[in-house]
């Protein structure tokens, strides 16, 4: 489990705000606060790396990758690990500033990165992670849809639905209540296993994706 070096606030983590939300990279410190479980860091991408995305997908279509890299060679690294496509070079630069963020934010000295082009939902139901807090940016497609604390009933939650559809087991209440990020934007999801937050991580869920239309979704995660 991962335990933020400071001492938890007394607050009810199922009534008050949990999210915080903006496009100023300070953003990604407030996962250390008490009782937020999610953080969005609201980008644009760059037009060079939404090129090289598409031209992955048409090239490699079945790429994937799953590695552990160290934050102050991961550029030269990520760059022997992807195939010479134009726009490369604005893509691996991107990918290791994300890695180089997350690094910082909880001062690791190894990064578990994870890339994948889904044509569909590779998480389909609402569900918490079991770690301390994982980085999640979608580079193409539609992203992360995740609820409130004050929306959900977390009984509802795995065995609980009792075999019924997310929107049919009493979950949450109405659709218009499920939040999406945007492509490119930087979502980092605090889990049950982040000391303190046991029963109350982020709830999540990967996107439906058109048929015909694929995503790129990358990972980051330690311990």
């Amino acid at each position: 489990m991962y335990s933020p070096d400071r001492s938890p606030t007394q607050v009810n983590p199922e009534t008050h705000p949990n999210s915080a939300i903006g496009d100023s990279i300070e953003i990604l410190t407030k996962i250390y606060d008490d009782p937020i479980n999610l953080v969005v860091l609201q980008r644009p991408l760059e037009s060079q790396v939404q090129h090289y995305c598409r031209q992955l997908i048409a090239a490699k279509p079945n790429f994937s990758m799953r590695a552990v890299f160290r934050p102050e060679t991961s550029q030269q690294s990520l760059a022997e690990s992807f195939p010479e496509l134009e726009g490369k070079s604005a893509f691996i630069k991107d990918l290791a500033l994300l890695m180089e963020l997350y690094s910082c934010l909880f001062d690791l000295e190894e990064v578990g990165l994870r890339i994948q082009l889904l044509d569909r939902a590779m998480c389909p139901r609402f569900h918490t992670d079991k770690l301390g807090c994982r980085l999640v940016t979608t580079y193409l497609g539609p992203g992360t849809e995740w609820l409130h604390n004050n929306v959900l009933d977390r009984s509802k939650l795995g065995a609980g639905n009792q075999g019924l559809s997310d929107d049919k087991s009493g979950l949450y209440s109405a659709d218009a209540e499920i939040e999406q990020v945007a492509e490119g934007d930087i979502v980092l999801l605090k889990g049950d296993g982040w000391i303190g937050n046991e029963g109350h991580g982020a709830v999540h869920r990967s996107p439906a994706v058109s048929q015909g239309d694929k995503r790129i979704v990358v990972t980051m995660d330690f311990g």
